[in-house]
């Protein structure tokens, strides 16, 4: 968990929010990175506030799903309606499909992983920033929100409920009536 350097030499142990590079920021991208800096805020792993929250609903809520004022007024996400929401909106990928240089800020793609079977989904941890050291963003089971590797998302949820390696799936938003970043400046010739 990375940690706010000017919170650790005070002895806090809360998370350092989200450090979205200046580079080309989407306004998306910035909206986000203001929610997971709200949901770490009242999620501190050493004590957190709002401990029923399940991770669909940290991730659902930080990528902006549903119309409300802020966290403590989302209601919660059950598996099922993770699971529900994942199949309308998402559609699986390959991890090498994400780009190596992707950043949440700077792109209007959205990614999710999706941990154990997604029509029972297990977690969810939306893709933040593939060059950093903890590229995922999430709730874990018996902490607070914050960013995780890839490493410590497997130690947390392999062989639990009969999770697998193998149960790690990536996932794109879907872009329903709008045309997807990655095709803008391309020409479809639709054929009935």
């Amino acid at each position: 968990m990375q940690k706010n350097l000017k919170s650790e030499a005070a002895g806090s142990s809360t998370s350092a929010p989200f450090q979205p590079r200046m580079v080309k920021m989407d306004y998306d991208g910035i909206l986000i990175s203001e929610r997971m800096t709200e949901i770490m805020s009242m999620c501190d792993r050493n004590n957190p506030i709002y401990e029923q929250v399940s991770s669909y609903s940290v991730a659902l809520y930080a990528l902006g799903f549903f119309e409300c004022p802020d966290f403590m007024s989302f209601q919660d996400v059950s598996a099922d309606e993770a699971s529900k929401i994942l199949n309308e909106n998402f559609s699986e990928i390959a991890f090498k499909e994400i780009p190596d240089n992707y950043h949440l800020s700077e792109s209007k793609e959205r990614y999710l992983l999706v941990i154990g079977d997604p029509m029972f989904p297990k977690h969810f941890a939306i893709v933040a920033d593939r060059c950093g050291n903890r590229p995922y963003f999430s709730k874990l089971p018996f902490f607070g929100a914050g960013y995780d590797s890839m490493d410590e998302l497997i130690n947390e949820f392999v062989d639990i409920d009969g999770v697998t390696p193998d149960d790690f799936h990536f996932y794109q938003k879907n872009w329903y009536g709008q045309i997807p970043p990655s095709s803008k400046g391309k020409i479809y010739i639709v054929k009935d």
